[in-house]
């Protein structure tokens, strides 16, 4: 471990190994250093991957045998109470054919292995079962490498990428991003299901190789702000459900029986029963938004991925900034490497891509969502109980006129929550996506 490379990445994600095929590619002496056993081994998110992120990378990387679990030609989302809920859906020929395709499940465990042998095949090397316990530094206070928990394990390069993840105790050991706050964190639990194929293409209404992902809210999480989804992959469904931190804090809710009463749902209990539970995981998800991100270089070093709170809490999406972040760092890495500048002004044209992208665009348009939600728990306790009663009320034929019918619904509304209540939440509901 005391060869001396270019670049030095920690962290075998979806951003760590975008950078080092990028790197490698262009013939830049890259080493990524993975704590777990191999990539994907500490990453159990969602499961969703979006083709056009990847495909700036990999154009032909289906060719490639990239370990697509369905293609996502159907997305709904569900708004449920206790005992019920509404449902929309979209679904579009388009995403039957679009190659690459817009999304698709995969098992992270398989795809990011897949993902770092691409990246090993361009030269990059990959070290797994390293753990990254410090920064190497100068006498002028630059990074110039890292320290492993491996003997002798000092690692010289002339840059450092820190693509570790939400949860990196480097990044805040090291003052580069400081300790997350509970209210710009998420903790999701996860349960795979395994069920036969055809089961699950009876019961999503779709053929071998299409899938449907499902997201949540409501009264689901217990009147917690936070989100389930249901995704399908070949043969297994992903459930995952979560909330903000500081959500479970105040509440004392045990993650694993908000998955249990997730699972029991009415309208969840029917599309998994019969299935078998193959794996149980935890993970951290950040949700600090735009006025989360930290400093995202500096001299010697980038920031990327959820490392650098790159994720859209809204639409859920993470993976596909962490791909984007991942290439946009090595493209401005390998900038610095020609100038021979590797300061935070040489490094800076990683944050200029940033900010014209639309990973910017996107965190900026949605930077009061997180404090939306966590000011409005009416989300996930009054507002899923009154649309159910509601539509129960409507949808009974008891002999009992629907003006009556509308009458109690009103009252119930006013009984519940003021009309004032209502107004604000409208309007800070817009201002939050604005």
């Amino acid at each position: 471990m005391q060869e001396e490379f270019e670049v030095a990445i920690v962290g075998a994600g979806p951003a760590g190994i975008s950078a080092a095929y990028t790197l490698a590619g262009r013939g830049i002496k890259t080493i990524v250093l993975e704590r777990g056993e191999y990539p994907g081994s500490k990453n159990i998110s969602g499961g969703v991957l979006y083709g056009h992120d990847l495909a700036e990378i990999i154009p032909d990387f289906t060719q490639r045998g990239c370990p697509v679990e369905r293609n996502i030609v159907e997305s709904r989302l569900w708004y449920l109470s206790r005992d019920g809920g509404y449902s929309a859906a979209f679904r579009d020929q388009l995403f039957y054919d679009r190659m690459p395709p817009n999304a698709f499940t995969v098992g992270r465990a398989r795809f990011d292995r897949w993902f770092a042998e691409q990246a090993g095949e361009k030269g990059a090397l990959v070290v797994c079962s390293t753990v990254v316990t410090d920064l190497l530094r100068d006498g002028d206070n630059r990074v110039i490498g890292v320290r492993t928990d491996r003997i002798d394990g000092d690692v010289r390069a002339r840059v450092v990428l820190l693509a570790d993840g939400i949860n990196s105790a480097l990044a805040a050991k090291t003052g580069f991003r400081p300790e997350p706050k509970p209210h710009h964190v998420a903790l999701a639990v996860k349960d795979v299901v395994e069920l036969p194929e055809e089961m699950i293409n009876e019961r999503f209404n779709v053929e071998t190789g299409h899938g449907v992902t499902i997201e949540i809210i409501g009264g689901i999480t217990g009147g917690m702000d936070g989100i389930a989804v249901i995704y399908t992959n070949k043969n297994s469904l992903s459930l995952c459900i979560g909330a903000n931190l500081s959500d479970f804090m105040e509440n004392r809710v045990r993650p694993y029986e908000m998955l249990e009463g997730f699972k029991n749902h009415p309208m969840v209990l029917p599309l998994i029963k019969g299935g078998k539970s193959k794996e149980y995981m935890a993970h951290w998800i950040a949700e600090g938004g735009y006025d989360a991100i930290p400093r995202l270089c500096g001299d010697g070093y980038l920031i990327a991925g959820d490392s650098g709170m790159l994720f859209n809490a809204l639409h859920r999406e993470g993976s596909n900034m962490a791909m984007t972040s991942g290439r946009f760092a090595a493209e401005a890495i390998m900038e610095a490497l020609e100038k021979g500048d590797l300061s935070r002004n040489g490094l800076a044209g990683y944050v200029s891509r940033l900010q014209g992208s639309y990973i910017t665009d996107d965190l900026k348009k949605y930077r009061r969502f997180n404090t939306f939600r966590l000011r409005h728990h009416e989300l996930f306790t009054t507002l899923p109980e009154l649309g159910g009663f509601a539509a129960r009320e409507m949808l009974t034929i008891d002999g009992i006129s629907k003006k009556k019918k509308q009458k109690a619904i009103w009252k119930k509304v006013k009984k519940d929550i003021s009309l004032c209540r209502i107004f604000r939440l409208l309007w800070d509901g817009i201002r939050s996506v604005k």
